[in-house]
């Protein structure tokens, strides 16, 4: 009588080297509180991450609000500030 499989989990954290990679999930436990995910990767063996990294994690509001405006969009921002300021003095 074998253990239930438990699916598969996708790295989602924005700097992990196999972020987008769906892999195998061997087990689930907890780190010094932190629910980890051991997963099964073909070439580096397994490894575990936080829950939060992965698609099984709740998604976290603040870091899914953190980044509102990129570097273009300041950049576009500076840009009307600064016709404004120049055209305001017109009138």
């Amino acid at each position: 009588m074998g253990k239930e499989p438990l699916g598969s989990a996708e790295i989602t954290h924005p700097f992990h080297p196999l972020r987008g990679q769906r892999l195998p999930v061997l087990k689930t436990r907890h780190v010094s509180g932190v629910k980890c995910l051991s997963l099964r990767h073909t070439d580096r063996g397994s490894f575990a991450v936080p829950e939060e990294w992965t698609d099984w994690g709740k998604p976290d509001i603040a870091r899914e609000r953190a980044l509102l405006v990129d570097a273009f969009g300041f950049w576009e921002l500076a840009s009307i500030v600064d016709f404004l300021a120049h055209d305001s003095k017109r009138y």
